[in-house]
């Protein structure tokens, strides 16, 4: 069985919607404008990618991300290179510019995690996270944790009345910025 990785930038009150400035939110860019920048707090970033074997996403962020990462060759050449997957019931087709298989349905990513593989990684994908979480499907959290409160907005955790997950702290650092880098696996 592959592992699946959720892993997001989120304020401290569990908002992760358009950290890096994706319009039509108030507050877009809250990762850059909230607090100083510190390259260390993204080090382990570069690892997440060296780790993963395949990346999810929900259709949102995989159109969002399409454009614009196949052109991060630099920054992104473990994901530009994995094989990618986007859970939608809605998109006909991928982006030739940065090729992925469809999947319809979580019974798909179910499947997908219970195949012979390294690790899948979940990025952005709000929506999916949550969806993936109420599954049951989740193993492990990467959390970049800013110490902002943001109120409104996409949040990563659901708010679906469902039965206590219990996490535990696999590993933790602190940034000169405050920002936290946090990694936690799901107890099962």
């Amino acid at each position: 069985m592959r592992q699946l990785i959720v892993t997001a930038f989120i304020s401290l009150d569990g908002v992760m919607e358009a950290p890096g400035g994706e319009e039509g939110y108030r507050n877009a860019g809250w990762t850059f404008r909230g607090v100083e920048f510190d390259p260390a707090a993204y080090a382990n970033k570069g690892r997440e990618q060296e780790e993963a074997t395949a990346l999810l996403l929900g259709r949102r962020s995989y159109e969002a991300f399409a454009p614009v990462w196949p052109t991060m060759t630099a920054e992104f050449p473990g994901y530009n290179a994995m094989p990618r997957y986007v859970v939608s019931t809605s998109l006909e087709e991928p982006d030739a510019r940065w090729p992925a298989t469809i999947l319809r349905s979580v019974d798909e990513v179910a499947e997908l995690r219970a195949g012979e593989g390294g690790p899948i990684s979940v990025h952005g994908s709000a929506t999916l996270g949550r969806s993936l979480a109420d599954a049951g499907l989740v193993d492990r959290y990467h959390l970049l944790t800013f110490p902002l409160l943001l109120g409104a907005g996409r949040r990563l955790f659901s708010d679906a009345d469902r039965d206590m997950t219990r996490l535990t702290l696999v590993e933790h650092e602190r940034y000169s910025n405050g920002v936290q880098w946090q990694v936690f696996d799901v107890e099962r």
